[in-house]
């Protein structure tokens, strides 16, 4: 790394939601001259997402959740993560620490306050998540995906930004992505997806409820990510009911699987629904229901209130999806009117601004007091 360009740590492990969001500020801050750490955890979903990544460094930290069962085990992982993040410091300081949620963001900030080193969170989800919550008190701003979220965190500067959503997702051509992804441009396209986590409810309704797309929406085609392990079932499902369907366990270039469809079945973390706006992709929303703080349904509601999709719940029959999704297939126009007023460009670049500014500020203040 260059000495010549600040250095910003961004904490962005453990699921999808954490990891992108805070990929697209480091892209950002890429681009506006400053360098940057991503630090993920060693989940499985973290060594894939990370792939997808080209021109910034990546590090592994150990980190485990909470948990009153097993108060230890959180305990030895933290102290690994101070370890393994002392370690990041020494090579290059930081100006910054930007913590976009999760157990992953602990060590980071807590470390940065102990070396005075600037911190900032983030929080997508309409109710705050456990970590961030903690963290709130130690950081210097706080960045917020959703108005709801703003008076639930301990933390007299809290800022909506919206969530960063990577570049890619706008201005994809769709018979492009369809054409790219092995599907028939001319013939509809339906996305089932379940996010890094908890994909295997949706993955059992979108089984079931096949023979009903295949009935009322003719020519459609499937494009399904199952989650590791998913495939090789969720293929055979497809050709015995005599619909067309690519389906991966992951796919890493998520903006171009958004670009291809008209019609999406996904969980409900904010990420996720910063991304279907982005690409005004209408969408029946499953939301997770072993979430925290049940906070995918929170967002849900929040999403389908403003016209964005549909709220369906994992023990629904497949009947009621298959409804679902061919009531967006017909009003997908008013749906992606909606979902374009819900769109909050330029996040990434608004908290990526802020952390440069801030970091740079304090570390120079510093300096002069020093001198």
């Amino acid at each position: 790394m260059s000495k010549a360009s600040p250095h910003i740590v961004i904490a962005c492990g453990g699921t999808g939601g954490h990891f992108f969001p805070g990929a697209a500020v480091g892209g950002v801050l890429r681009e506006m001259g400053a360098e940057v750490t991503l630090l993920i955890s060693t989940k499985k979903i973290d060594q894939q997402s990370a792939q997808t990544l080209e021109d910034m460094a990546v590090r592994e930290i150990p980190a485990v959740g909470y948990s009153t069962h097993a108060p230890w085990k959180f305990a030895g992982g933290f102290l690994k993560a101070l370890k393994a993040t002392l370690a990041v410091f020494k090579e290059t300081p930081p100006v910054a620490v930007l913590a976009m949620g999760g157990f992953t963001s602990l060590a980071p900030v807590v470390l940065g306050r102990l070396r005075g080193v600037t911190v900032f969170l983030h929080e997508s989800n309409a109710i705050p998540g456990r970590a961030n919550r903690l963290l709130a008190p130690l950081a210097e701003e706080i960045f917020v995906g959703m108005e709801n979220a703003r008076g639930r965190l301990l933390n007299k500067k809290v800022t909506v930004t919206g969530t960063p959503v990577r570049k890619g997702f706008v201005g994809q051509v769709k018979r492009e992505c369809r054409e790219r992804l092995g599907l028939d441009p001319d013939r509809p396209v339906l996305l089932a997806m379940g996010g890094s986590q908890g994909a295997l409810g949706i993955n059992g309704l979108v089984a079931g409820a096949l023979a009903d797309f295949k009935k009322t929406l003719p020519g459609l085609q499937l494009l399904q990510l199952t989650g590791e392990g998913g495939a090789e079932e969720a293929r055979t499902a497809c050709a015995c009911a005599g619909v067309d369907a690519v389906v991966h366990d992951f796919l890493g270039d998520m903006a171009q699987a958004l670009g291809a469809a008209d019609v999406a079945v996904s969980r409900a973390g904010a990420s996720s629904l910063a991304e279907m706006a982005a690409a005004r992709l209408p969408v029946v929303l499953v939301p997770y229901p072993l979430a925290a703080d049940d906070h995918q349904r929170h967002n849900a509601r929040a999403f389908a209130g403003e016209g964005g999709g549909l709220v369906l719940e994992q023990n629904s029959q497949p009947s009621e999806l298959a409804a679902a999704v061919g009531q967006l297939f017909k009003k997908r126009a008013s749906v992606r009117q909606s979902l374009a007023r819900m769109d909050v460009p330029g996040a990434a670049g608004r908290v990526a601004v802020r952390v440069l500014s801030g970091g740079v500020a304090a570390r120079r203040g510093a300096n002069l007091a020093v001198a």
